[in-house]
């Protein structure tokens, strides 16, 4: 009996085993079976590790990467990091139920999270940074409580964030970083009070920052940077921080004050909020953060005195508090701050002489204090104590005395910037000591040099890339050969207005990476060197203003990447050379005020992408040549005092981005053609001193832009015109012609008009003639008067609202702060991602628009490059017109752009205080239809601009639109009708292939182009909130559209306009 009932529990026991067996042996090969399903989702694996280590006939347990619990046997870790994996995620792997640490992270795995991982409620870690992974934040994540740390950064998800990430109750650390992520940042986020780390910096968040409720005494590290949040900071957010540590909110746009309860977070050792518009002063509790170690707060509005406080903050390693408008000294004592590293204050309105003590701090790396307003002189012992630094910036300031001798010991500087002073004496001939100098530029100073012998010392700074020491007149001297033993790594060498004489050496064709060479206004003699000729990466030769003589050598003609060519003003001769036409890159010619002779080659017309051609004041003969007009993108073109005949050819109607034509001082014969009417973006003719005949062509009324005309001293006849810009015009602009009639205010005759016989043949000629043309013209004006208007209320613009062209130039970053009051808030005109907009205004009352790059942004250089692209060789009626730029390579990049006085037409769509009738917005839309058609089929390289919405689309004083903001434009090549981006448009006006694949074509702009005609006669935005689940702003045009147009014309002006409503009506019928 014993043995039978111990035989039994045995019996139990071997079949409980058997059973416990068989369940770990499935779920073990569960496990598998999910692994082998990743494995086979992976497409590439280019370090084989998978292939060759994940087997079935291996232990999963012992697989590469995966880890196995001691008590169940099963998965409990996969950690694939840094395989170069290409691929998916299967959704077998939710069948790893026991998995509690997953990192895919820097691979390239792609596509969307399959919600199977939502069954995986043991993960604590989850890291799929850098990957391709797309799509949304999934929600599911909120489902996954033992969550403790999640990274998906550096990844393509879009979206919002989920508010059920913010129920994690375990939460540690969220990084989201890099992402495409938008959207307001949840409340819930806060609401973890085990959170010790949150990163969502570099996505498209909007809003405010939001508040917080609990004390988030776990709360350590907080990362916003460079998104869209607007607003002020909540109100006694960091009293619920008391340990924050870390804190970045830069490339914002909060504007405001800092509160005060930032200050008693005391421990906190990183504070970022630059790039923001934040304003008032530092305030001097801020030596209350006695553990601070990085402080940038640059690129604000703060304002007043820099505290003496701040040199308490003892721990301080960098203090950034440049481009603000911050007055008085430099702290006397922040040069005892004996870790500092980093100091810049440039770009603000300080004043006084720099503290000593600065240049005495052992430890600085980088002093930045250009673009002040500081006086006196630089300590005699200055660079005896600064063994680290690397950056030395004191430009456009009032510095004076002599240059510091001793500046030569501090060795490890690499940037050495002093332009724009008063230093005088001479530049020390041991700078060769600075054997890390990359950038020398001493330009507008009062220095001196004997025999520039301080070149000689330079040739032992084998990393120098910029030496500029332009603008010093009591230098003097020969430039030595030995210039050509400078570093092969020189990219600039300026020398300009130095008095420099003697011959150019030919040694510096040994320079082979050189790409600008600026010598103007010298006086150097000789011939320019063939030597020149083997500098195979030069984009700028720069020789004007001396006294160079003989031919161009035939080997520039071998400089296939130059782009700018300016020798006016020497005594070149002979012939004009043919192979210029080689040198296809050239964008600016300008060979003026020489001696050069026969006819222009005609293998300068294969130049087309040539925007400026000055040949003026040669002895050029012979015809224009007829093919001119193949130089289509050219805006300006000098050809006056020569000896060109022959007329003027047709083809020059072709030059439609023409702003500036001078033929003046020639042997020109033949009439003006009335194509001249076509170039309509024309502001500059001067034809005077010809022998031109015949009439002033009427179609020059059409030239609107036209400020400056002169045809003088010719033999025109006939009537002056008196339309468009004419009645703008004085007697300077047609004297000399004999024969010419007009307006009694041009002091010249009066016109003869011819009497009708008698009553009876006026009767007649009214009756047969009169009013049959009366009655065509009122169908026609009745016909079209809404289609299209040609003319606007009101004269030309008047000279103070765009600069001529002759006043184009390069402008300073002094007078561009000069003109905008120090980048004032209160000349801001508006800010977009990459920049803001300011008013400006020259000493002499011109005014015009500044756009300023953020260039520290991630993609704010190409937007500042794609802008200067389009805008420089594209000219339209329609277009923002650009005047010049400035940019000096390093953190400054502004466009200078006709003023709209009239703001956007968002402005006029949506505030209460503008109002435009239906007639004006029919114009506006054609205006854009024009300049959208321009770009896409009347230039070289088709221009698709990608951004096509309301606040994109400025007016001017007649209300005429015009296109603007080029930043993320597209340049489509010939053989190309669309390219991929992963550069957004505007959500609401973006095609669906744009937005969802990145394809960018002109078809795209025509669909911006439909939403934006229906937002403006309906006013409602393609985003606003009635356009929800199956309604659209499609949809609502087309059921609103019988009583839709009587409204939006009759709302507010209070008039009837029948013809117009319906033409607005056919434009809004869909089919």
């Amino acid at each position: 009996m014993e043995n039978t009932f111990l035989s039994s529990v045995l019996l139990i026991i071997f079949h409980l085993s058997m059973a416990t067996f068989s369940m770990n042996l499935t779920s073990i090969l569960t496990d598998q079976s999910a692994l082998l399903a990743l494995k086979d989702s992976v497409a590439h694996d280019s370090k084989n590790i998978l292939a060759t280590n994940w087997s079935a006939s291996t232990p999963v347990c012992n697989w590469f990467g995966v880890s196995c619990g001691s008590r169940h046997h099963r998965v409990t870790t996969l950690n694939l990091s840094g395989l170069e994996l290409t691929g998916t995620l299967p959704p077998h792997m939710g069948n790893l139920s026991f998995l509690s640490f997953l990192s895919i992270k820097d691979n390239s795995i792609h596509g969307g999270l399959p919600v199977q991982l939502s069954n995986l409620h043991r993960l604590k870690h989850i890291d799929f940074g850098n990957n391709s992974f797309t799509g949304e934040i999934p929600s599911w994540f909120g489902s996954l409580t033992e969550l403790q740390e999640l990274y998906l950064h550096v990844n393509n998800f879009s979206g919002v964030i989920p508010s059920s990430l913010g129920y994690l109750p375990k939460l540690e650390k969220l990084s989201l970083y890099e992402n495409q992520i938008s959207g307001s940042i949840p409340s819930s986020i806060f609401n973890m009070s085990s959170l010790q780390g949150i990163d969502l910096s570099n996505n498209m968040l909007s809003g405010p920052i939001p508040f917080i409720k609990l004390d988030l005494v776990s709360l350590e590290f907080i990362n916003f940077n460079y998104n869209n949040l607007t607003g002020l900071f909540p109100k006694d957010m960091f009293d619920h921080l008391p340990n924050l540590k870390t804190l970045y909110l830069s490339g914002n746009m909060l504007f405001g004050r800092i509160p005060s309860s930032l200050f008693n977070c005391k421990k906190l050792q990183t504070l970022f909020l630059s790039t923001n518009q934040l304003e008032g002063s530092l305030p001097a509790v801020i030596e209350n953060l006695s553990m601070l170690q990085s402080l940038d707060i640059s690129h604000n509005h703060f304002e007043g005195q820099i505290p003496e406080q701040i040199a308490n903050l003892t721990l301080l390693r960098e203090f950034d508090g440049s481009h603000n408008n911050f007055t008085g000294t430099i702290p006397q004592l922040i040069g005892n701050l004996k870790n500092l590293e980093f100091l810049s204050l440039g770009v603000n309105n300080l004043v006084g002489p720099i503290p000593p003590e600065i240049f005495n701090s052992s430890s600085l790396q980088v002093i930045s204090l250009l673009l002040n307003q500081l006086s006196g002189r630089l300590p005699s012992n200055m660079g005896l104590w600064l063994p680290n630094l690397e950056y030395l910036l004191l430009g456009s300031n009032q510095l004076s005395g002599s240059f510091p001798m001793f500046i030569s010991n501090a060795s490890q500087l690499i940037f050495l910037d002093m332009p724009h002073n008063y230093f005088s004496d001479s530049i020390p001939d041991t700078l060769g000591n600075l054997r890390n100098l990359k950038k020398l530029n001493l330009e507008v100073n009062n220095l001196t040099s004997s025999g520039l012998s301080f070149l000689s010392s330079l040739t032992n700074c084998r990393g120098l890339e910029v030496v500029d020491f332009g603008n010093n007149p009591s230098i003097s001297g020969k430039l030595p050969g030995l210039v050509g033993n400078l570093s092969n790594t020189l990219l600039r060498f300026f020398a300009a207005r130095c008095n420099i004489s003697g011959s150019i050496p030919s040694q510096f064709g040994n320079l082979s990476r050189l790409i600008a060479i600026k010598l103007d206004d010298n006086k150097l003699t000789g011939t320019v060197p063939t030597a020149i000729g083997g500098l195979k990466e030069l984009q700028s030769l720069s020789l004007s203003g001396n006294k160079l003589e003989g031919p161009i050598p035939s080997e520039l003609c071998r400089l296939n990447k130059l782009a700018f060519l300016f020798l006016t003003n020497n005594k070149l001769s002979a012939p004009v050379p043919t192979c210029l036409g080689d040198l296809v890159s050239l964008r600016q010619l300008l060979l003026g005020s020489n001696m050069f002779s026969g006819s222009i080659p005609s293998t300068l017309m294969g130049l087309n992408d040539l925007l400026i051609l000055n040949l003026s004041s040669n002895y050029l003969t012979g015809p224009l040549p007829i093919d001119i007009g193949k130089w289509k993108v050219v805006n300006s073109l000098d050809l006056s005092n020569n000896q060109f005949s022959g007329d003027i050819p047709i083809r020059i109607a072709d030059l439609k981005d023409l702003t500036y034509f001078s033929l003046s001082d020639n042997r020109i014969t033949g009439s003006i053609p009335e194509s001249f009417g076509e170039l309509l973006s024309l502001e500059s003719l001067d034809l005077s001193r010809n022998n031109l005949s015949g009439e002033i062509p009427k179609s020059l009324d059409k030239l609107h832009y036209l400020k400056y005309f002169n045809v003088s001293f010719n033999r025109l006849q006939g009537e002056i015109p008196d339309g468009g810009p004419f009645g703008s015009y004085s007697i300077e602009s047609f004297k000399g012609n004999d024969a010419l009639c007009g307006a009694d205010r041009l002091h010249v005759p009066r016109c003869k008009t011819k009497p009708l016989g008698n009553s009876k043949a006026r009767t007649k000629l009214i009756i047969y003639v009169a009013l049959p043309i009366a009655s065509i013209i009122l169908v026609v004006a009745l016909t079209i008067i809404i289609l299209r208007r040609s003319k606007r209320k009101g004269t030309s613009e008047t000279p103070q609202d765009l600069l001529p062209l002759g006043m184009w130039r390069q402008f300073s970053y002094q007078e561009l702060h000069q003109a905008t009051d120090g980048f004032s808030k209160s000349k801001l005109l508006g800010t977009g991602s990459y920049g803001s907009v300011y008013r400006g205004t020259l000493l002499d009352g011109i005014t015009f628009a500044i756009k300023v790059f953020k260039l520290e942004l991630k993609g704010a250089f190409k937007s500042f490059d794609v802008e200067c692209e389009v805008l420089r060789n594209i000219r339209h009626r329609n277009l923002t017109k650009i005047i010049s730029m400035c940019s000096n390579n390093l953190d400054f990049g502004a466009l200078i752009l006709e003023l709209m006085p009239n703001g956007s037409l968002d402005k006029w769509l949506y505030s209460n205080n503008h109002f435009l009738d239906i007639l004006q917005r029919l114009n506006i839309l054609i205006d854009v239809a024009s300049a959208l058609e321009h770009l896409h089929h009347h230039h070289t390289t088709p221009v698709v601009h990608c951004d096509l919405k309301p606040s994109n689309i400025l007016l001017d004083e007649n209300m005429v639109a015009h296109l603007s903001d080029f930043g993320i434009a597209k340049l489509l090549c010939e053989e190309d009708s669309m390219i991929q981006t992963m550069t957004l448009a505007t959500i609401g006006y973006m095609a669906p292939e744009y937005g969802s694949e990145g394809i960018v074509s002109t078809k795209g702009d025509v669909y911006s182009f439909g939403i934006l005609t229906m937002e403006t006669i309906t006013r409602k935005k393609p985003t606003d909130e009635m356009f929800a689940a199956e309604m659209s702003l499609r949809s609502y045009v087309k059921e609103s559209l019988p009583s839709m147009v009587h409204q939006v014309g009759d709302t507010e002006s209070g008039r009837k306009h029948l013809a117009d409503n319906n033409c607005a009506s056919s434009i809004c019928r869909l089919p």
